[in-house]
């Protein structure tokens, strides 16, 4: 079982409630398990939800703040302990080595950048570590569907499900876990 998981999602609140109510149901799960939650350390959307969740429900908490956050308020307050970046790709590097295994919530485009990082990442060994896409709703079915035609038109050295799985509830999401 994954102890440390890094959890990549949006920092938008004005999205679909159903959203809302699926980030907390994993974090709850993730404190009630004893499992460290490694994010983005916001205090806004998915990951206020998901880590208010997990704290509530026992988790550590691990955030990784990049400075433009710190300078806009951005900050949660939830962490137990705080990595502070200069930048965005320092921060992938720190949640990708302080976790193992990445899940991606909805998310936007800086969602998009940390699964790709993580699987580019994996592609040229590394890690060893898989992205979950949480499929809410068929959220990632399109980039499911983009993953699958890069390899029919053979842009993917390797089976990229070597470094990516799905999830399309909370039971499938804790099986690939295990």
């Amino acid at each position: 079982m994954m102890d440390n998981i890094a959890i990549f999602c949006s920092a938008s609140g004005n999205i679909d409630p159903v959203f809302v109510e699926k980030a907390r149901e994993l974090g709850t799960w993730m404190g009630q398990n004893k499992k460290t939650l490694v994010y983005g350390g916001a205090n806004v959307g998915l990951m206020e939800c998901v880590a208010k969740a997990a704290k509530d429900s026992g988790s550590e908490i691990i955030g990784v703040v990049p400075t433009r956050l710190e300078e806009r308020g951005r900050v949660s307050d939830l962490p137990d302990v705080i990595f502070r970046t200069d930048n965005l790709s320092d921060r992938k590097d720190i949640m990708l080595n302080e976790s193992d295994v990445a899940i991606a919530l909805p998310g936007g485009v800086g969602t998009l950048d940390e699964v790709f990082h993580v699987m580019a990442a994996a592609t040229l060994e590394y890690h060893c570590k898989k992205v979950i896409l949480y499929n809410i709703n068929g959220f990632w079915n399109g980039i499911i569907d983009f993953l699958d035609g890069l390899e029919r038109q053979h842009f993917a050295h390797h089976p990229l499900n070597r470094h990516f799985a799905v999830a399309n509830d909370l039971e499938e999401l804790i099986e690939l876990l295990k």
